[in-house]
């Protein structure tokens, strides 16, 4: 039992979600978000103590979706099968773990992995309606991995986040940025980085469609890394075709 004083350990958890009923990861009034069903679910089976407060690796916008979300809070594991037998079925932990205290998912993270799908076939699809963005007509795959090998390193973001926004730093560094081949008819967007702007990902996307329709080039985009304003840049792409697939922490490999 923790006596007064005593610190408190760190419990891990490793979370995927389906987005689409989800107003985002954050609490909201009035609204279904993934830190309101998981915190229920934690206090339902830690009833004798007060609530507890979660940390998240990466906040999620309505309809994204999550692989490898990690959240942390101050004290004592709860059984994983407990866990997931009072969560809803879009919702699960995969694994629980406890950590020495002072572990924080959101400062202790080195990087975020993301990886945006995009549906490339004539016809719709009923199994990926919710979880690709559907796209239809021919996309240039050179302009593409041409835009996604300029993302790579250390940018000014600032045209690929809304105007009206908290950031006060807009450059970032990202790892690593490639276009690949999920299945035949499934292209993917794979980024990391060790933070990210809000929205910054579905801009990235949104932008890079437009070069690979044809209504710009590489080149221009290129220089909307430079600090160009947000009117610069193109559309927000769709959420739903967004996941969160890894949270990285000292110790464990890059990928």
């Amino acid at each position: 039992m923790d006596g007064p004083g005593s610190p408190l350990p760190a419990t891990r958890l490793d979370v995927e979600y389906d987005g689409t009923a989800f107003a985002g990861w954050a609490r909201q009034p009035g609204r279904r978000t993934v830190e309101d069903v998981l915190q229920a679910a934690l206090n339902q089976l830690m009833p004798a103590r007060p609530p507890v407060g979660l940390v998240v690796a990466g906040r999620t916008d309505s309809g994204v979706h999550a692989s490898g979300q990690v959240c942390s809070y101050e004290g004592p594991a709860v059984p994983l099968k407990g866990l997931n037998a009072v969560l809803p079925a879009d919702v699960s932990v995969r694994t629980v773990r406890t950590y020495p205290e002072g572990f924080d998912a959101r400062h202790d993270a080195l990087s975020r992995s993301y990886r945006f799908r995009i549906l490339t076939r004539p016809a719709r699809s009923a199994h990926e309606h919710a979880r690709a963005l559907h796209h239809p007509t021919p996309l240039d795959r050179a302009a593409l991995d041409a835009c996604a090998a300029a993302i790579a390193g250390t940018h000014d973001f600032r045209a690929f986040t809304p105007t009206d926004t908290g950031h006060k730093r807009f450059r970032r560094t990202m790892m690593s940025a490639a276009w690949v081949d999920e299945a035949p008819d499934l292209l993917v967007f794979a980024i990391e980085g060790r933070s990210f702007l809000r929205h910054m990902n579905r801009v990235l996307v949104g932008t890079m469609l437009e070069v690979a329709r044809g209504r710009s080039t590489p080149e221009a985009f290129a220089a909307l890394l430079e600090g160009a304003p947000r009117s610069a840049a193109g559309a927000t792409a769709a959420p739903h075709g967004l996941w969160l697939t890894r949270v990285r922490y000292p110790g464990e490999e890059a990928a």
